[in-house]
Protein backbone atom coordinates (compact mmCIF):
# COMPACT_ATOMS: atom_id res chain seq x y z
CA UNK A 1 0.00 0.00 0.00
CA UNK A 2 1.09 3.93 -1.08
CA UNK A 3 1.89 6.07 1.69
CA UNK A 4 -1.27 8.55 0.39
CA UNK A 5 -3.53 5.42 0.38
CA UNK A 6 -2.26 4.43 3.86
CA UNK A 7 -2.72 7.98 5.20
CA UNK A 8 -6.22 8.42 3.71
CA UNK A 9 -7.40 5.12 5.44
CA UNK A 10 -6.04 6.15 8.49
CA UNK A 11 -7.76 9.48 8.23
CA UNK A 12 -11.08 7.65 7.71
CA UNK A 13 -10.70 5.47 10.47
CA UNK A 14 -9.01 7.74 13.20
CA UNK A 15 -8.88 11.35 11.97
CA UNK A 16 -12.11 11.99 11.15
CA UNK A 17 -13.76 10.26 13.89
CA UNK A 18 -11.60 12.27 16.50
CA UNK A 19 -12.14 15.51 14.66
CA UNK A 20 -16.43 14.56 14.58
CA UNK A 21 -16.31 13.94 18.29
CA UNK A 22 -13.85 16.21 19.55
CA UNK A 23 -13.93 19.66 17.53
CA UNK A 24 -17.50 19.35 15.64
CA UNK A 25 -18.07 22.68 16.35
CA UNK A 26 -15.15 24.20 14.51
CA UNK A 27 -14.91 21.17 12.11
CA UNK A 28 -15.84 23.57 8.80
CA UNK A 29 -12.87 25.16 9.23
CA UNK A 30 -10.23 22.77 9.26
CA UNK A 31 -9.07 21.46 6.31
CA UNK A 32 -7.62 18.08 6.05
CA UNK A 33 -5.58 15.60 3.25
CA UNK A 34 -1.85 15.14 2.12
CA UNK A 35 0.20 17.86 0.35
CA UNK A 36 3.92 18.95 0.57
CA UNK A 37 7.04 17.00 0.70
CA UNK A 38 7.95 13.32 0.25
CA UNK A 39 7.29 10.82 -2.65
CA UNK A 40 4.16 9.68 -1.04
CA UNK A 41 2.70 12.91 -2.06
CA UNK A 42 3.56 12.73 -5.65
CA UNK A 43 2.30 8.72 -5.71
CA UNK A 44 5.74 7.56 -6.28
CA UNK A 45 6.93 6.20 -3.09
CA UNK A 46 8.22 2.29 -2.87
CA UNK A 47 9.71 0.48 -0.53
CA UNK A 48 13.17 2.44 -0.64
CA UNK A 49 10.71 5.22 0.24
CA UNK A 50 10.11 3.73 3.77
CA UNK A 51 13.28 4.65 5.56
CA UNK A 52 12.54 8.16 6.52
CA UNK A 53 8.97 10.18 6.94
CA UNK A 54 7.05 7.45 5.89
CA UNK A 55 3.80 7.17 8.40
CA UNK A 56 0.20 6.78 8.16
CA UNK A 57 0.15 10.69 8.94
CA UNK A 58 -2.32 13.47 7.73
CA UNK A 59 -2.04 17.24 7.21
CA UNK A 60 -4.81 19.54 9.72
CA UNK A 61 -3.98 22.99 7.94
CA UNK A 62 -5.61 26.18 9.84
CA UNK A 63 -5.96 30.02 9.24
CA UNK A 64 -3.83 32.13 11.68
CA UNK A 65 -6.47 33.17 14.08
CA UNK A 66 -7.95 29.31 14.16
CA UNK A 67 -4.47 27.88 14.80
CA UNK A 68 -4.66 30.81 17.64
CA UNK A 69 -8.22 29.46 18.93
CA UNK A 70 -7.55 26.02 19.23
CA UNK A 71 -4.62 24.90 17.23
CA UNK A 72 -2.64 23.41 20.25
CA UNK A 73 -5.64 21.66 21.27
CA UNK A 74 -6.29 20.38 18.30
CA UNK A 75 -2.43 18.97 17.55
CA UNK A 76 -2.75 17.41 21.31
CA UNK A 77 -5.72 15.19 19.63
CA UNK A 78 -3.70 14.34 16.84
CA UNK A 79 -0.66 13.54 18.93
CA UNK A 80 -3.23 10.62 20.58
CA UNK A 81 -4.18 8.85 17.66
CA UNK A 82 -3.42 5.25 17.24
CA UNK A 83 0.51 4.77 16.76
CA UNK A 84 0.70 2.36 14.39
CA UNK A 85 -1.57 1.39 11.29
CA UNK A 86 -1.40 -1.46 8.98
CA UNK A 87 2.07 -2.59 10.48
CA UNK A 88 3.39 1.01 10.45
CA UNK A 89 4.07 3.24 13.34
CA UNK A 90 3.84 6.87 13.34
CA UNK A 91 7.13 9.19 14.47
CA UNK A 92 7.34 10.79 17.54
CA UNK A 93 5.66 14.58 17.21
CA UNK A 94 8.19 17.24 17.32
CA UNK A 95 7.78 19.60 20.41
CA UNK A 96 9.25 22.52 18.38
CA UNK A 97 7.58 22.25 15.21
CA UNK A 98 9.13 21.62 11.51
CA UNK A 99 6.91 18.68 10.96
CA UNK A 100 5.14 17.72 7.97
CA UNK A 101 1.95 16.53 9.21
CA UNK A 102 -0.37 17.49 12.02
CA UNK A 103 -1.24 21.13 12.59
CA UNK A 104 -0.15 23.31 10.25
CA UNK A 105 -1.24 27.03 8.95
CA UNK A 106 -2.02 27.79 5.61
CA UNK A 107 0.13 30.64 5.32
CA UNK A 108 3.37 29.13 6.37
CA UNK A 109 2.34 25.83 4.33
CA UNK A 110 2.19 27.90 1.39
CA UNK A 111 4.87 30.35 2.22
CA UNK A 112 7.68 27.30 2.78
CA UNK A 113 7.56 26.52 -1.17
CA UNK A 114 6.54 29.40 -2.79
CA UNK A 115 8.31 32.30 -0.60
CA UNK A 116 4.75 33.86 0.18
CA UNK A 117 1.47 32.84 1.63
CA UNK A 118 -0.45 32.99 -1.87
CA UNK A 119 -0.12 32.08 -4.98
CA UNK A 120 2.27 33.69 -7.19
CA UNK A 121 0.30 37.12 -8.54
CA UNK A 122 3.46 39.09 -10.27
CA UNK A 123 5.45 38.14 -13.37
CA UNK A 124 7.83 37.86 -10.71
CA UNK A 125 6.77 35.30 -8.79
CA UNK A 126 5.49 33.29 -11.69
CA UNK A 127 9.35 33.40 -13.66
CA UNK A 128 11.23 32.89 -10.33
CA UNK A 129 9.64 30.28 -8.37
CA UNK A 130 11.13 27.11 -9.10
CA UNK A 131 8.37 24.46 -10.81
CA UNK A 132 9.96 22.06 -8.33
CA UNK A 133 8.07 23.99 -5.40
CA UNK A 134 5.02 25.09 -7.91
CA UNK A 135 5.08 20.90 -7.98
CA UNK A 136 5.40 20.53 -4.16
CA UNK A 137 2.94 23.26 -3.03
CA UNK A 138 0.32 21.44 -5.03
CA UNK A 139 0.59 17.91 -5.29
CA UNK A 140 -0.89 15.42 -2.85
CA UNK A 141 -4.96 14.99 -2.18
CA UNK A 142 -7.71 17.40 -0.13
CA UNK A 143 -9.76 15.31 1.83
CA UNK A 144 -12.15 18.32 3.14
CA UNK A 145 -12.28 22.05 2.99
CA UNK A 146 -15.12 23.58 3.98
CA UNK A 147 -13.75 26.58 4.61
CA UNK A 148 -12.41 26.95 1.18
CA UNK A 149 -8.98 28.94 2.48
CA UNK A 150 -6.31 26.23 1.98
CA UNK A 151 -8.00 25.04 -1.15
CA UNK A 152 -8.21 28.91 -2.77
CA UNK A 153 -4.38 28.66 -2.87
CA UNK A 154 -4.14 25.34 -4.51
CA UNK A 155 -6.69 25.75 -6.99
CA UNK A 156 -4.61 28.54 -8.51
CA UNK A 157 -1.95 26.48 -8.34
CA UNK A 158 -3.45 23.48 -10.11
CA UNK A 159 -4.34 26.18 -13.35
CA UNK A 160 -0.75 25.89 -14.69
CA UNK A 161 1.21 28.38 -15.56
CA UNK A 162 -0.61 31.87 -17.00
CA UNK A 163 -0.36 31.49 -20.64
CA UNK A 164 2.13 33.87 -21.26
CA UNK A 165 4.60 32.88 -18.18
CA UNK A 166 4.41 29.31 -19.98
CA UNK A 167 5.63 30.35 -22.91
CA UNK A 168 8.38 32.75 -21.78
CA UNK A 169 9.70 29.32 -19.69
CA UNK A 170 9.08 27.46 -22.81
CA UNK A 171 10.99 30.02 -24.91
CA UNK A 172 14.04 30.25 -22.69
CA UNK A 173 14.64 26.66 -22.08
CA UNK A 174 14.46 25.77 -26.38
CA UNK A 175 17.41 28.78 -26.01
CA UNK A 176 19.39 26.57 -23.79
CA UNK A 177 18.81 23.56 -25.34
CA UNK A 178 20.46 25.21 -28.41
CA UNK A 179 23.04 26.47 -26.73
CA UNK A 180 24.14 23.09 -24.44
CA UNK A 181 22.69 20.24 -27.15
CA UNK A 182 23.27 21.75 -30.57
CA UNK A 183 26.12 24.13 -29.95
CA UNK A 184 28.76 23.53 -27.12
CA UNK A 185 28.15 19.32 -26.68
CA UNK A 186 29.91 18.82 -30.23
CA UNK A 187 32.35 21.52 -29.34
CA UNK A 188 33.15 20.28 -26.11
CA UNK A 189 33.69 16.42 -27.25
CA UNK A 190 35.99 17.23 -30.51
CA UNK A 191 38.19 19.01 -28.43
CA UNK A 192 38.54 16.39 -25.92
CA UNK A 193 36.85 18.19 -22.80
CA UNK A 194 34.84 15.33 -22.14
CA UNK A 195 33.56 16.52 -18.57
CA UNK A 196 32.39 19.54 -20.10
CA UNK A 197 30.84 17.59 -22.64
CA UNK A 198 28.92 15.56 -20.46
CA UNK A 199 28.01 19.33 -18.57
CA UNK A 200 26.10 20.17 -21.85
CA UNK A 201 24.47 17.08 -22.08
CA UNK A 202 23.03 16.79 -18.83
CA UNK A 203 22.03 20.75 -19.40
CA UNK A 204 20.49 19.95 -22.59
CA UNK A 205 18.03 16.57 -20.95
CA UNK A 206 17.07 19.09 -17.88
CA UNK A 207 15.80 21.90 -20.02
CA UNK A 208 14.08 19.25 -22.45
CA UNK A 209 12.34 17.59 -19.52
CA UNK A 210 10.86 20.87 -18.58
CA UNK A 211 10.39 21.81 -22.19
CA UNK A 212 8.62 18.62 -22.08
CA UNK A 213 6.27 19.30 -18.90
CA UNK A 214 5.77 23.08 -20.22
CA UNK A 215 4.47 21.63 -23.22
CA UNK A 216 2.05 19.47 -20.96
CA UNK A 217 1.33 22.38 -19.14
CA UNK A 218 2.19 20.57 -15.71
CA UNK A 219 5.13 21.31 -13.49
CA UNK A 220 8.21 19.91 -13.64
CA UNK A 221 9.57 17.75 -9.60
CA UNK A 222 12.31 17.80 -7.63
CA UNK A 223 15.07 16.38 -10.47
CA UNK A 224 14.82 12.62 -8.85
CA UNK A 225 11.29 12.55 -9.87
CA UNK A 226 11.78 14.06 -13.38
CA UNK A 227 11.93 10.64 -15.41
CA UNK A 228 9.68 8.81 -13.36
CA UNK A 229 6.91 11.78 -13.88
CA UNK A 230 7.64 12.35 -17.31
CA UNK A 231 6.75 8.88 -18.53
CA UNK A 232 3.32 9.93 -17.17
CA UNK A 233 3.05 12.65 -19.23
CA UNK A 234 0.25 12.13 -23.09
CA UNK A 235 2.74 14.14 -24.76
CA UNK A 236 6.15 13.22 -25.26
CA UNK A 237 6.39 11.48 -22.39
CA UNK A 238 8.24 8.63 -23.91
CA UNK A 239 11.05 10.64 -24.48
CA UNK A 240 12.50 10.05 -20.50
CA UNK A 241 14.12 7.02 -21.62
CA UNK A 242 16.06 8.46 -24.17
CA UNK A 243 17.14 11.66 -22.71
CA UNK A 244 18.34 9.37 -19.57
CA UNK A 245 20.12 7.67 -22.01
CA UNK A 246 21.78 10.43 -23.21
CA UNK A 247 23.90 11.03 -19.69
CA UNK A 248 25.09 7.47 -19.78
CA UNK A 249 26.43 7.31 -23.19
CA UNK A 250 30.29 8.40 -22.94
CA UNK A 251 32.14 10.29 -25.74
CA UNK A 252 34.08 7.83 -27.85
CA UNK A 253 33.55 8.90 -31.99
CA UNK A 254 30.47 6.28 -32.15
CA UNK A 255 29.04 7.64 -29.06
CA UNK A 256 29.41 11.42 -30.05
CA UNK A 257 27.50 10.73 -33.13
CA UNK A 258 24.87 8.78 -31.16
CA UNK A 259 24.19 11.39 -29.16
CA UNK A 260 24.26 13.93 -31.75
CA UNK A 261 21.75 12.03 -33.29
CA UNK A 262 19.52 12.33 -30.48
CA UNK A 263 19.71 15.45 -29.84
CA UNK A 264 18.69 16.20 -33.20
CA UNK A 265 15.45 13.24 -32.94
CA UNK A 266 14.47 15.44 -29.65
CA UNK A 267 14.61 18.49 -31.56
CA UNK A 268 12.27 17.05 -34.26
CA UNK A 269 9.54 15.68 -31.89
CA UNK A 270 9.78 19.00 -29.46
CA UNK A 271 9.69 21.61 -31.81
CA UNK A 272 6.66 19.71 -33.95
CA UNK A 273 4.52 19.51 -30.84
CA UNK A 274 5.69 23.66 -30.36
CA UNK A 275 4.02 23.88 -33.63
CA UNK A 276 1.26 21.85 -33.08
CA UNK A 277 0.52 23.72 -30.33
CA UNK A 278 0.47 27.26 -32.15
CA UNK A 279 4.02 28.28 -30.05
CA UNK A 280 6.17 28.39 -33.02
CA UNK A 281 5.52 29.41 -36.21
CA UNK A 282 9.29 28.23 -37.36
CA UNK A 283 9.38 25.79 -39.23
CA UNK A 284 13.19 24.36 -39.31
CA UNK A 285 15.16 22.06 -36.30
CA UNK A 286 17.20 24.90 -34.65
CA UNK A 287 16.48 25.56 -31.15
CA UNK A 288 17.09 28.92 -31.20
CA UNK A 289 14.98 30.06 -33.71
CA UNK A 290 12.13 28.29 -32.42
CA UNK A 291 12.91 30.05 -28.90
CA UNK A 292 12.46 33.44 -30.36
CA UNK A 293 9.28 32.34 -32.68
CA UNK A 294 7.88 31.08 -29.22
CA UNK A 295 8.76 34.67 -27.54
CA UNK A 296 7.33 36.35 -30.28
CA UNK A 297 3.73 35.03 -29.87
CA UNK A 298 4.41 36.33 -25.86
CA UNK A 299 1.17 39.00 -25.90
CA UNK A 300 2.43 41.14 -22.62
CA UNK A 301 5.08 43.46 -24.46
CA UNK A 302 7.00 43.54 -20.86
CA UNK A 303 7.30 40.06 -20.68
CA UNK A 304 8.49 39.58 -24.18
CA UNK A 305 11.33 42.17 -24.16
CA UNK A 306 12.72 40.62 -21.31
CA UNK A 307 16.06 38.66 -22.08
CA UNK A 308 14.97 34.94 -23.41
CA UNK A 309 16.39 33.16 -20.51
CA UNK A 310 14.28 34.61 -17.85
CA UNK A 311 12.80 31.98 -15.63
CA UNK A 312 14.64 29.46 -16.93
CA UNK A 313 15.22 27.49 -14.08
CA UNK A 314 16.35 24.00 -14.38
CA UNK A 315 14.60 21.07 -12.59
CA UNK A 316 17.04 21.46 -9.64
CA UNK A 317 15.37 24.01 -7.36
Amino acid sequence: MQGLELSKKYYEQYGEPMLREQFADVLPRIAVGLCGEGSECLGYDDAISRDHDFEPGFCLWLTDEDERDFGFRLERAYAKLPKEFEGVKRPMMSPVGGNRRGVLKIGEFYEKFLGAPTAPDTVERWLYTPSAMLRTASNGEVWRDELGAFSAVRNVLLQGYPEDIRRKKLAAHLFFMAQSGQYNFERCARRGETGAAQMAIASFVQHAISAVFLLNGQYAPFYKWAYRAMRDLPKLGDLADGLAALTELGNSEAEIEGKLAAIEDTAVLILDECRAQGLSKATCRNFETHAYSVQDSISDADLRNRFIGDGAETIIP
